[in-house]
């Protein structure tokens, strides 16, 4: 079973990635900021990672530049999902390390189809 870990400080956000996620027969592992986000891909190793990029404390860029810089989790695709969609937004995700960034409202097929190109 592929497992996915979305990193998004919103619980309304976090409850249709779940949804979603689940009706595909994906693992989903949830964390809520940048930081336990980076941690939980470190103890975790999901297949891939869905990440918001507006968040406290450490926001998506900085988290998807840890975890695709780090010795034990650069592997791991990064799809960046925000309602930032500017062409800018798009580029600097990419140059962090992100495979694919996606905007928001995300749609599910769309989403699902991402997912595996990033994988295969």
């Amino acid at each position: 079973m592929t497992t996915v870990l979305v990193i998004d400080d919103s619980p309304s956000e976090m409850a249709k990635f779940r949804d979603m996620l689940a009706k595909h027969n994906f693992k989903v592992l949830e964390a809520t900021n940048g930081e336990q986000g980076c941690q939980m891909a470190a103890d975790h190793l999901p297949d891939v990672i869905l990440m918001d990029v507006v968040m406290p404390e450490m926001n998506g860029f900085q988290a998807t530049r840890k975890i695709t810089r780090g010795k034990t989790t650069a592997h791991i695709p990064v799809i960046m999902i925000s309602t930032k969609n500017q062409e800018t937004d798009r580029v600097w995700g990419k140059r962090q390390g992100a495979k694919e960034y996606m905007a928001k409202p995300v749609d599910e097929n769309g989403l699902v189809n991402i997912i595996h190109k990033v994988m295969g």
